[in-house]
Formats: C-alpha cells, sequence, structure tokens
C-alpha cells in the first residue's frame, strides 16, 4: 500500500468531537489552539443546519473554544453550493431555520412558494404539518427535493428529536420522490468544504465520532480518517462496517501531536 501523504489540512465534526451536549471535549481547545497557530487550513463541520457560522462561533467561544467563522463548515453551506452550481439564481420553498435560509439568500435565491425550483428541507425546532404538506404538493407539482443531511434524530437534554431524515422520509412516502441529501454522509460536503479552504484529499484528514457519517464520508472523499470514542461510535462497532478509519483514537487529545 502506497505511503500516505502528509497532513496538512483537517476536518473535523464538532458535536462528539469536540463539544458533547455543550460542554468542550477535553484537548479540543488545546487541539484547535495549534491548528490556528500552525497556518494549516481546517473546517470544523456539522450536519446541522439550524445555525448559521456565525451563530455558531459565538456558542463555541461561550465554551471556551475559539472558531473563526470562516472555520465553520454547515450542512446548509454545502446545499447552498451545491444548488448555486446546479441552478444559479433560482428559487426554493425552505422548511429550515437561519442557517439555511440565510445560506440561500447569501447566494442569490429567492424563498417562494410559488412555482419553486425546489423543495430544501433542513432542520427546524417546530416542524408544522401545514409546511410539511405544502412541500408535499409542491414536490408533486414539479419542484425537485433536496434535503441539508439524512440524520433521523437529533439529540437534546431530554432525549433524541426527530431530525431532518425522518420528515424527509414522511415527504418521500407521501411524494414518491427520493430527496438529494447534500450534506454527510455524501462526500460532497466534504469536497466543497476542501474546496473552501483550498485544500486537497490527498493531504487532508476528516476527525468525527461516526462510522456512518463521518468516516464515511471522509473515506469517499479521499481524505485520512480518523475516529473519536467520545461521541456516539463504540469501539466494538467498527467491526460492524464493512470500511474502516484510517486509525481509531479515544479523543481529540490524541491527535493535537499530529498537527
Amino acid at each position: 500500500m502506497a505511503e500516505r501523504k502528509p497532513i496538512e489540512s483537517w476536518l473535523t465534526d464538532m458535536d462528539g468531537v469536540l463539544i458533547h451536549e455543550g460542554v468542550p471535549i477535553p484537548g479540543a481547545d488545546a487541539f484547535l489552539k495549534k491548528l490556528r497557530e500552525s497556518g494549516k487550513p481546517f473546517l470544523v463541520l456539522t450536519n446541522n443546519s439550524i445555525y448559521t457560522p456565525r451563530d455558531l462561533h459565538a456558542r463555541l467561544t461561550r465554551m471556551g473554544l475559539e472558531v473563526p467563522i470562516e472555520n465553520i463548515w454547515t450542512s446548509a453551506l454545502a446545499t447552498a453550493k451545491f444548488l448555486d452550481d446546479q441552478r444559479p439564481g433560482g428559487s426554493a420553498y425552505v422548511i429550515g431555520e437561519a442557517g439555511l435560509t440565510t445560506a440561500l439568500h447569501d447566494i442569490g435565491y429567492i424563498l417562494t412558494d410559488h412555482e419553486p425550483d425546489y423543495v430544501v428541507l433542513g432542520e427546524t425546532r417546530t416542524y408544522s404539518f401545514e409546511a410539511m404538506t405544502k412541500a408535499v404538493r409542491l414536490i408533486n407539482a414539479g419542484a425537485r427535493f433536496i434535503c441539508t443531511n439524512p440524520d433521523e434524530t437529533g439529540p437534546s437534554t431530554e432525549g433524541p428529536l426527530p431530525a431532518t431524515g425522518a420528515v424527509a422520509a414522511l415527504i418521500t412516502k407521501a411524494t414518491g420522490k427520493q430527496p438529494y441529501f447534500a450534506g454527510k454522509p455524501n462526500p460532497l460536503m466534504m469536497r466543497t468544504g476542501l474546496n473552501a479552504i483550498g485544500a486537497h484529499s490527498e493531504t487532508s484528514a476528516m476527525i468525527g465520532d461516526r462510522m456512518d457519517t463521518d468516516v464515511l464520508a471522509g473515506m469517499e472523499a479521499g481524505m485520512q480518517t480518523f475516529l473519536v470514542l467520545t461521541g456516539l461510535t463504540r469501539p466494538e462497532q467498527v467491526e460492524d462496517f464493512p470500511y474502516r478509519p484510517s486509525q481509531v483514537v479515544d479523543s481529540i487529545a490524541d491527535l493535537v501531536d499530529r498537527i
């Protein structure tokens, strides 16, 4: 097997890698500090489309983690980049929050429920039956169906919440139309992120806590992959998958010296 090139840029998931239930994971601050000091390109990624990069920057800062706004990449930004490439200056009916609507506004999209080019589904704290019904009717009338990410549940202090993938399944059942998912594990999110920071997959690494999204997307994008055990995946579960990460480590603290 050919030896991998040195890692010159880093992509890392946020929840389960840098933070857990609103608390920084030990080693996250040291990892980010060393990244900033190294000058190497990096991105913090999240499949959550609720927040803008500015929102996430402020939330991380309150936790004591310094991540510049330009180093945050969300599924909403990946979705907007995809739509801008596919149909510049188009229109969309959006179910989502500020992270998604702002990203689409920024690429010049018109948000409308009158004959939109796309129905775009993202996370929201309040999925409404009225909005889902409108989405179904617009898709049946010819709008193309796009989702920010396929995550079926999201975390909360009370327990799992239905997320984009679960609502997408409802709309698919009602329309017979499968959506295109822009976020992880689609390697498109990795590639558009790498392009945003001028990095190349051969010299980049992806850090995540999930085999089915982070590791899969990083591997399919051609990057080295590191699985941390501070999130959803347990060590014994790694062997359940037909692919493997480049390396399994206990936490982000174990990767500080790799920068």
